[in-house]
């Protein structure tokens, strides 16, 4: 088992930024992809960015060139750095974890991410 925490979201003006966190424990050394998804009001759940434990990367391409995913296996967290926040940024973001021996997807509790004036 794998339980994963967030913390970061909030309300930010367009234009701003924010830096998410997902600390994870118990069953870590298993963990192959961390990353996070969101998921706007009345739209489907879509991946924003993951990261391997071997270091690569995926981004949607909405998220392209303004937000950063980084890991830091040390500490079992990940981190997604969103610079030039945009109204359609809003949405619930989601910490995962993928353990590849088990096929198994675990979920954080979520954060809440506003842009808006």
């Amino acid at each position: 088992q794998v339980r994963l925490v967030e913390s970061g979201g909030g309300l930010v003006q367009p234009g701003g930024s924010l830096r998410l966190s997902c600390a994870a424990s118990g069953s870590v050394l298993n963990i192959r992809t961390m990353g996070w998804y969101r998921q706007a009001p009345g739209k489907q759940r879509e991946l924003a960015a993951s990261i391997t434990n071997a270091g690569y990367i995926n981004y949607a391409d909405s998220v392209k060139g303004r937000f950063t995913i980084s890991r830091d296996n040390a500490k079992n967290t990940v981190y997604l750095q969103a610079n030039n926040l945009k109204p359609e940024d809003t949405a619930v973001y989601y910490c995962y974890a993928f353990v590849a021996i088990t096929s198994a997807n675990y979920w954080g509790q979520g954060t809440q991410v506003t842009v808006s004036s």
